[in-house]
């Protein structure tokens, strides 16, 4: 068996300060669940790092995926003691995250009796189906890992510093 015999009081205690830290990592995955909000709030901001594919033209123009602000604002951190997260509960949330082919719908009025465009008035029409690009916003630069990095480093140095 090996032992370890340490004199120093302050080094002992910084020991036991890091000890009981790496029991409960709760704080620093707070920390981390900060940053993950801040890449994704760049993610936004930026439209995309790397940049998002384009709307299409004719397409309303304005930020990409902000059209109501419901999908970046839905976005929102989580910790518990052991992991640090980001998500959303909006529905189609994953499309635009991973891309893909929507389903054949039909498009009905809502308010109206018949729907108008085209100089034709009807009452339905067959959509085959959008082909959604991925925009992948859930997503972490190299400097956001680093900044992971920094935010765990900078939490050790407290601990040990106490």
């Amino acid at each position: 068996m090996i032992e370890i015999e340490i004199d120093d009081r302050m080094t002992a205690a910084a020991l036991e300060r890091l000890v009981k830290a790496a029991k409960n990592p709760a704080p620093l995955m707070r920390g981390i669940a900060a940053v993950l909000m801040d890449a994704v709030e760049e993610n936004f901001a930026q439209q995309g790092r790397p940049k998002w594919q384009g709307l299409k033209p004719g397409s309303r123009q304005g930020q990409i995926l902000q059209d109501t602000g419901r999908l970046a604002s839905s976005i929102s951190p989580s910790s518990d003691a052991t992991s640090a997260m980001v998500g959303t509960n909006v529905k189609y949330a994953a499309i635009h995250q991973f891309g893909g082919q929507t389903r054949p719908h039909v498009i009905r009025p809502k308010n109206k009796r018949a729907l108008a465009f085209g100089g034709r008035v009807v009452r339905s029409v067959n959509h085959p189906g959008s082909n959604i690009p991925a925009r992948p916003f859930l997503i972490l630069t190299d400097g956001d890992e680093d900044e992971i990095e920094a935010t765990a480093a900078d939490y050790l140095r407290r601990v040990i510093d106490g």
